[in-house]
């Protein structure tokens, strides 16, 4: 990694050169998106693993990875009320697709919609259920049926026989889901792409449904306003724990489409106590395989079911001091042929690959796959044939990413992409091909399609579109710096934008630009075409905009990451009032104008410093910032604090309300959309009214209708448009 050296302040450029370079305006930025990348061409690619699909209004257009000219078009016979559909998945035999339309968000990663089936022989499409709209639609293996769920019961549909069969009957609004997640499980164990967590599965041979059933009766509701235009607002309530709050109850169940049974899995613990159910997979002969974390998120199991009986047995179990991470779908993947399972874990003290038996009686020690001072960043799948598996680590720095061939065997690791920067990639079923994404801090993405032995076949995407945008309107690039904290043990890793010419003996006001969340990261090297130009638009007014990962940020180990637990925002907020005092030591620096934002956690860390950092911020921008530890969810804020009786002074000593008195000047902005269903405005609410009892003045901004997103009808123009003047209000007079 490059430290930051300081630039020799040189001469203006002349009047000519100035006025050559383009202004960059919010319109750029959150409108028109100018500098944004194009799609990193995600396509589906079908069984044989040569060929490839996309679909629009014209119909399903099939590519052949060895032939780019060639190109066939089939066309769809929709209805008129499916030709919108923005989503399309083929069944496993690739005979149907299930075409999704109609979509209206729900939280964060879920939505409702409309599905057909279209079948390619036939050229038929049929509405998947007329009764109502559905969630978590998905084939069964043979693709002749088609699970979903609609108003909370889960049904199947035999596309064959164009019969609808419901299996629960019991679903209610605010009271049981059955086969999709409560409000907590979606946002809290979805993966971070997708749409939602899934709260079904398909048994290999299609003859069996895992669901999952929340009982929600006695969770806390919470409510929430909208204006609409009417006389008066209308309110609605959804079932959100809080800290320390009842969560749902949630069982295991298994649904046999012969007999018509359910029966219901044991996944309680012996003598009781609190615990989730994130995960159903089932093993390739049919064993259901059921994830359980205790509430307190330190101990992980799996256990395998007997679906007939409900009982079950202990495959695995994984225990941290701090918490057990369950972030990625991937975690766990069965071979086909062996009896053998891959799992990741931080047990090294960084995230790896590791190979266990699946019977427990063997006792086989497990094999680590993967080893290093690195950590794993994403697993994208194993071929089994070849006996081989590919995933990305966080190398050769913490800031960039790769992507390996490993072996199965324990052969030594084939490294794809040489080099800097961030590779993402996507691969083919049969592991002959993938699309591979690659990036760096001041450079766009270019897509490719690769041939595994990592031959270029064709430039998908190379954005020269944006290229050509970043050059006329004069982007800076982005330097990345290291910086020791008190102490002279730990350095943190931050990237600085500065204007292009500085100007000898000048200083310069700085903004920081944070999140700081535990496993988080703003300091990578990778490209970032929407906030990174509102943030060049900053520079162009002079100001300097930096971020720096704090203490429990992500990709530097399992130590550095979990060093925060039971004192969520006290090392963080300890290290970004460091990170100023550091910049306040550069000759072009004004030490006296450092400013801090951030949203929803950076909103936090932004509070946090503002007011424990009051003698070092000069201004604070908080966009939807928990302020109170205790009114946020049970599942997130246990996880790294615990409840607020087993932990109270954790609580209290890192709760910006109880700091509100700190405050100095008129230099804090908040903002919050009052329709946020996750960092809910109650927050900010709360904040005024100690801001107000401290007799503290300060600016607010809020958004009726808005989610903790703000966006919709000109809500982020309109929202960055205030930041930005008060941004250059506190930092440049």
């Amino acid at each position: 990694m490059r430290k930051f050296r300081c630039l020799i302040p040189i001469l203006l450029l002349s009047t000519f050169s100035l006025r050559a370079q383009k202004a960059i305006t919010l319109d750029d930025c959150f409108t028109q998106f100018q500098f944004y990348p194009e799609p990193s061409g995600q396509f589906q690619y079908m069984r044989d693993g040569v060929h490839y699909a996309d679909a629009d209004a014209q119909g399903l257009h099939l590519f052949d990875v060895r032939n780019p000219g060639l190109d066939s078009l089939v066309p769809l016979n929709l209805p008129e009320s499916a030709t919108t559909f923005d989503d399309f998945v083929f069944s496993p035999d690739e005979t149907r697709i299930l075409l999704r339309t109609n979509v209206t968000p729900v939280y964060r990663h879920s939505v409702i919609a409309d599905y057909y089936v279209y079948d390619l022989k036939t050229q038929r499409a049929t509405n998947l259920f007329d009764q109502g709209i559905e969630q978590f639609a998905e084939f069964a293996p043979d693709g002749h049926k088609v699970a979903f769920v609609s108003g909370n019961n889960l049904y199947y549909r035999d596309v064959t026989m164009d019969k609808n069969t419901q299996i629960t009957t019991d679903g209610a609004a605010n009271k049981v889901l059955n086969g999709l997640p409560d409000w907590v499980y979606e946002e809290e164990f979805s993966p971070m792409d997708g749409n939602g967590m899934k709260a079904l599965a398909w048994s290999p041979d299609g003859t069996k449904i895992a669901f999952l059933r929340f009982d929600e009766s006695l969770v806390p509701e919470m409510p929430l306003t909208w204006y609409e235009g009417d006389a008066y607002p209308r309110y609605s309530k959804f079932k959100y724990p809080k800290v320390g709050e009842q969560n749902s109850t949630v069982t295991a169940h298994v649904f046999d489409l012969k007999t018509g049974k359910i029966t219901l899995v044991n996944t309680e613990y012996d003598g009781g106590g609190d615990h989730y159910l994130p995960r159903l997979h089932w093993t390739p002969d049919g064993r259901l395989v059921i994830t359980r974390l205790n509430r307190g998120q330190d101990v992980l199991e799996l256990l395998i079911a007997d679906d007939n009986t409900g009982a079950v047995s202990l495959l695995h179990r994984e225990t941290d001091p701090a918490y057990v991470e369950i972030e990625s779908e991937n975690k766990l993947i069965f071979l086909k042929n062996r009896p053998q399972f891959m799992w990741m874990s931080e047990q090294s003290g960084f995230s790896h690959l590791y190979l266990y038996s699946i019977q427990p009686a063997a006792a086989m020690k497990p094999i680590a796959l993967t080893s290093g001072a690195y950590d794993l960043t994403a697993f994208y799948g194993v071929d089994e044939k070849n006996g081989k598996f590919y995933y990305q680590t966080a190398t050769p720095t913490p800031l960039d990413r790769q992507i390996w061939e490993g072996s199965l065997e324990g052969a030594a690791p084939r490294l794809l992409t040489p080099g800097n920067g961030t590779h993402e990639a996507a691969f083919s079923p049969t592991f002959d091909y993938y699309t591979l994404t690659r990036s760096d801090v001041n450079t766009p993405p270019v897509v490719e399609l690769r041939e595994i032995s990592g031959k270029v076949v064709r430039v998908l995407t190379d954005n020269d579109r944006v290229r050509r945008n970043l050059k006329t309107h004069s982007f800076v690039s982005k330097e990345f710096f290291s910086f020791k904290l008190p102490g002279d043990t730990i350095s943190l890793n931050g990237w600085m934008l500065q204007p292009k010419q500085l100007q000898a003996g000048k200083k310069y006001p700085v903004l920081i630009d944070i999140y700081g969340g535990p496993g988080s990261q703003t300091v990578q090297n990778q490209y970032d075409g929407y906030y990174d130009a509102w943030r060049q638009m900053l520079v162009q007014k002079g100001i300097i905009v930096v971020s720096v990962d704090n203490r429990g940020t992500g990709a530097r180990g399992r130590d550095f990451k979990k060093c925060t637990q039971l004192e969520l925002g006290k090392l963080e907020t300890e290290d970004q009032i460091s990170a100023a005092r550091y910049l306040g030591t550069l000759p072009y620096v004004d030490a006296a104008r450092i400013g801090i934002w951030g949203w929803s956690f950076g909103g936090y860390l932004s509070t946090s410093c503002i007011l424990k950092g009051n003698d070092v911020f000069k201004m604070a921008v908080a966009v939807a910032p928990v302020v109170n530890w205790k009114w946020y969810d049970s599942a997130y804020t246990e996880r790294y604090m615990r409840t607020a009786k087993e932990n109270a002074g954790g609580y209290e000593r890192n709760s910006p309300i109880n700091f509100a008195n700190l405050l100095k000047g008129d230099n804090y902005l908040l903002c919050h959309g009052i329709a946020d269903d996750n960092v809910h405005w109650q927050q900010s609410a709360e904040m005024v009214n100690a801001l107000i009892k401290a007799n503290k003045q300060f600016e607010q901004h809020y958004y009726p209708n808005r989610n903790h997103g703000i966006y919709g009808d000109n809500a982020t123009i309109h929202l960055f448009s205030k930041i930005t003047e008060f941004v250059q209000e506190q930092l440049q007079h």
